[in-house]
């Protein structure tokens, strides 16, 4: 059997409804959240001066900013979709607008200078599920969906796992293709926690009291070195390896709970575990009656 063959049957194996269905609630209680924690920045953005603005991915073609009230309403009515997305209320029109919208505002404000690699894992995990009939089970009016696993619940799930997967790896190769085997060494690392506090301390803000007493233990930063290209390069592995999906986001979370906890550098979407929710059976989290009832 060839590869190609291995690969499709792994892709496009039957999944159950609720499964995909909870995971867009998660995506759409998540981004509506997030976009609400974040409005006084959102709403700031627009009319920026030409020398701060830079455009990138979809909007490289945008050469002045737009006007501020044009891009508030983009904001809002991204927030409105994150709720229709979430409730899957015309799923097949508002299920892609949403996509649409949220790569529209995180996009505007990447082009700002934000550029947050959790944003981008969010969006790409909407536009996957949004292609999705992900609404055929728990929406707004509607708790049954319909019976029996079918490919097309199943091969979103993996593309997001997919997703999920390769943005570590892709993290990890960076880290060796800039520094090289010198990564291992805890400098570079040690570098990046003593920059955070520093900036931190000079723009006026407080740093980790973490930080310092990290500074005194220089061989601290080794192991935690080897430890993050570890997890990082071996994400796909989880893929293969189901035995290794729980460690191995364990191990994901601390990473991330250790980056806020001594930079202040907080990555929401891995730290709420949505990102590595593709990864497991999410009709678990319902109550049993749920579970049978929607499949």
């Amino acid at each position: 059997m060839s590869g190609a063959v291995v690969i499709d049957r792994w892709l496009m194996a039957p999944g159950p409804a609720v499964r995909l269905a909870v995971f867009r609630i998660m995506i759409g209680v998540f981004a509506a959240g997030y976009l609400v924690a974040r409005l006084p920045v959102l709403l700031d953005m627009g009319g920026e001066a030409r020398v701060e603005w830079e455009p990138v991915g979809v909007l490289w073609w945008l050469e002045d900013p737009l006007p501020r009230w044009a891009v508030r309403c983009a904001v809002l009515v991204t927030i409105v979709l994150a709720v229709a997305f979430a409730t899957g209320v015309a799923f097949r029109v508002c299920g892609p607008a949403f996509a649409v919208a949220l790569l529209f505002v995180t996009t505007y404000r990447s082009s700002n200078g934000q550029l947050l690699w959790f944003d981008n894992l969010l969006v790409l995990h909407a536009i996957v599920i949004s292609c999705s009939p992900a609404a055929e089970a728990l929406r707004l009016g509607r708790r049954d969906g319909p019976a029996g696993d079918r490919a097309c619940y199943g091969w979103p799930l993996r593309a997001a796992a997919i997703v999920t997967v390769v943005t570590y790896a892709l993290a990890g190769i960076a880290k060796l293709r800039i520094g090289g085997t010198a990564w291992l060494d805890g400098d570079s690392l040690r570098n990046h926690v003593a920059y955070s506090a520093t900036r931190l301390r000079v723009l006026g803000g407080t740093p980790s009291p973490l930080a310092e007493p990290m500074m005194k233990v220089g061989w601290l930063f080794t192991p935690l070195a080897v430890a993050t290209l570890v997890i990082e390069l071996g994400a796909p592995l989880v893929l293969v390896v189901p035995r290794l999906r729980v460690p191995w986001v364990a191990l994901a979370w601390c990473m991330h709970a250790a980056i806020a906890a001594t930079m202040f550098v907080v990555f929401p979407y891995p730290l709420a575990l949505i990102a590595f929710a593709p990864l497991f059976r999410l009709e678990r989290l319902l109550p049993a009656h749920w579970r049978g009832v929607a499949r």
